[in-house]
């Protein structure tokens, strides 16, 4: 039960909907967390396992989901209903004489000497891509009129693909959106069935072939999610939950269910935007400057690089690339994003022996239907999780708070049927190549990440969360040669309890292109005002009257370069005497990426952007840690070590029982309710002043 003084306070319910599990937190005012929980996802109707989840940590506190006065939801449906292709039959339309965008798209090859080289999959085949007469210019002035009279015949056309949505891209909309509007309405009325997106709502930026593959996924997916989400709010609104529900956002802000709806591509990525905003959150706490954060859930690793508590964004990613690591093999997607960098390796991922005879894993995953072989659901091929269980990493006792009940033997069984019997290996070794195997691979992407980048993990800190971040954490860091590591509070849930800290926001960006000496201030401030109006309106849904910020960016360039840099601008309306400072902060950019800027080069701005979003609470700094004591072990469990594959027994501590300063050398498996940190035999662990959980390597390698 709650204390009389949290019984008081604001309850706010976070719950994030992963491919294996779904994970609830129930906290009280700011950041009291009262109960957290994992529970399977449910992939038939995944609103099932949310709410287990939620009566779940209900029960555990005494309360109701009628006191509920905040709600956040994130959930992987809209990734994985792209990258599993689970979404409507798309048909596109598009200016006459550009319907072969999708087809032609940058007009180059992203493996130019590959002879089977395998496309991506754009979503719509060229019979389901239509035109219309009509054409804008650049600046928006309309150069020949929609032909309104071809609607029908274009709609007999639609309903013949079988087509369930439509996506509209026509040329220049993004300068001028009224015949793509005026072809939406004509849509509309003669079809209200058919849904339809506009590229000047979902993406107005110049670059048609991004343009409109960002609009053919929101259309793909628009179906799937409107109803999931209208479904979700009304199976929590039965059950007495009144207040908004808000969705979390690729770029790490929060939106209302009506706008996610309309904007379903946005909510990509959702799930791990979360968890880089907590190890943001926690990285300005602790004085981090350099932050690698490492999210490992049951179908994926995620990792994120954070400077100065900032995760790194973008203005663009890749869907379902057909060559994991090769950028443009995949299907180009313009909206704001947490950079990061997944891979398919999770507790859930599948190992296995290839025809060459060499042990894989991954990137496909068992999930939570039928789940790792231990979980007894019908599994049958050995698991990341069967190899942990199989080392002695994973503890049935202490596993998902005794919810799962774990079969050990037969993780054993289908790693020596399925692995062992193919390499003359027992049980214990093909679980230990199975661990090496996953563990390379994600240090490889982080190294990989940060080299693309142009920057170095060595000298970094790891946050490490979700289920099977902490499990993996010093395994991970000690191959990518990081040496410290922290692990937060409720580790197991940390993506959801990263949503508790997310602002309200929405991001604008809009196409005017202008030289920088010669700018239309008077244009650009009409268009700042009217983009701010616009963000401001979706804010204030999910907001009310609580004070925003506005952040206001130009994308620059030099004249004739093919991308840009972003520059932050003013809040307020530009006036000349911003040219000469934006032109200093521009080239100052500009040296930082290339090492010098180009004198006597003009300088352009192809778009503008803002973002409007609730204001950050200031974060306490985390106070001295105590001096170090030795934590007093009394229980065990054997293990084969990680660092020189020998049978040891490894402390066995309960989380809670440590108080700030404890002190535990490894090897330990340091458990709590819904994960465990392996504590490596070349790393020490501490509890700090507010609990993080922090592992440092021995700087003399001794095991």
């Amino acid at each position: 039960m709650t204390s009389p003084t949290a019984a008081h306070d604001a309850l706010r319910l976070a719950i994030d909907i992963g491919g294996t599990f779904t994970d609830t937190v129930l906290v009280s005012g700011e950041d009291t967390i009262l109960a957290s929980t994992k529970t399977l996802t449910t992939h038939q109707n995944p609103a099932d396992g949310a709410m287990e989840g939620a009566k779940r940590v209900m029960g555990q506190t005494g309360r109701s989901l009628s006191e509920v006065t905040g709600f956040i939801h994130g959930t992987t449906l809209a990734t994985n209903a792209l990258i599993e292709r689970r979404g409507a039959d798309v048909a596109t339309i598009c200016t006459e004489g550009f319907r072969d965008i999708l087809d032609i798209g940058y007009e180059r090859r992203y493996s130019q000497y590959d002879i089977n080289l395998e496309k991506p999959d754009l979503l719509v085949p060229r019979e389901r891509s239509f035109v219309i007469v009509e054409r804008m210019s650049s600046e928006g002035e309309v150069l020949i009129a929609l032909d309104e009279g071809a609607v029908d015949g274009l709609l007999t056309e639609i309903d013949a693909s079988g087509a369930g949505a439509v996506a509209i891209c026509l040329m220049h909309s993004y300068a001028n959106p009224a015949h793509e509007q005026h072809l939406r309405d004509l849509i509309r009325e003669k079809r209200p069935d058919l849904v339809v997106s506009i590229s000047s709502d979902v993406s107005p930026e110049a670059r048609e072939f991004d343009r409109l593959c960002t609009t053919v996924a929101n259309a793909y997916i628009q179906p799937l999610m409107e109803t999931y989400l209208a479904r979700f709010a009304d199976q929590f609104a039965t059950e007495g939950v009144s207040c908004p529900i808000l969705m979390m956002t690729a770029g790490g802000g929060m939106c209302t269910v009506e706008t996610a709806a309309r904007f379903p591509i946005r909510l990509v990525e959702s799930g791990p935007a979360g968890g880089a905003i907590l190890a943001a959150r926690i990285a300005a706490r602790a004085g981090l400057d350099e932050v690698l954060s490492f999210d490992v859930g049951g179908t994926t690793a995620k990792l994120c690089l954070i400077d100065n508590a900032r995760p790194q964004t973008s203005r663009s990613f890749e869907i379902a690339r057909a060559a994991r690591f090769i950028k443009g093999s995949g299907m180009p997607v313009r909206i704001p994003v947490i950079e990061m960098i997944e891979i398919g390796a999770g507790g859930g991922s599948i190992a296995g022996v290839d025809r060459l005879g060499r042990l894989t894993v991954g990137p496909k995953s068992a999930g939570s239907e039928p789940g790792p072989v231990a979980f007894m659901r019908g599994g049958t091929e050995p698991t990341v999780t069967d190899s942990d269980i199989t080392l002695g990493y994973i503890v049935p006792d202490t596993f998902a708070e005794g919810h799962i009940k774990l079969d050990p033997e037969g993780s054993k069984q289908a790693l020596s049927s399925v692995i062992g019997s193919v390499l003359d290996l027992d049980a214990v070794g093909s679980a230990d190549g199975v661990s090496r195997i996953v563990d390379e691979s994600m240090a490889s992407a982080g190294r990989m990440h940060a080299v693309e980048s142009g920057k170095d993990l060595g000298p970094r800190t790891m946050i490490a969360f979700g289920g099977n971040g902490p499990l993996h954490a010093s395994r991970v860091a000690r191959s990518a040669g990081v040496s410290r590591i922290v692990i937060p509070p409720n580790p197991g849930v940390g993506s959801a309890v990263g949503f508790l800290f997310a602002p309200v926001s929405f991001e604008i960006v809009r196409s005017k292109y202008s030289l920088l000496n010669s700018m239309d201030m008077d244009g650009v401030n009409a268009l700042f005002d009217a983009m701010i109006s616009e963000a401001k309106e979706v804010v204030v849904q999910g907001a009310g009257d609580a004070p925003t910020e506005v952040l206001r960016t130009a994308f620059m360039r030099y004249n004739g370069q093919g991308h840009e840099i972003e520059i932050t601008l003013p809040d307020r309306a530009l006036t000349v005497d911003d040219i000469a400072p934006l032109t200093a902060a521009f080239e100052e950019e500009y040296r930082k990426q290339f090492s010098r800027p180009v004198p006597g080069m003009e300088i352009e701005i192809l778009n503008w952007a803002v973002r409007v979003a609730t204001r950050d609470s200031d974060v306490p700094p985390v106070p001295a840690t105590p001096a170090q004591n030795p934590f007093t072990v009394t229980d065990t469990r054997p293990i084969t070590c990680d660092v020189d594959g020998q049978a040891k027994d490894a402390a066995f501590v309960a989380r809670a029982h440590m108080k700030p300063g404890d002190h535990v050398p490894g090897p330990a498996l340091i458990h709590e309710p819904q994960t465990t940190t392996l504590v490596s035999a070349d790393f020490s662990a501490h509890l700090d002043a507010i609990g993080n959980l922090v592992l440092i390597q021995d700087q003399k390698g001794d095991a």
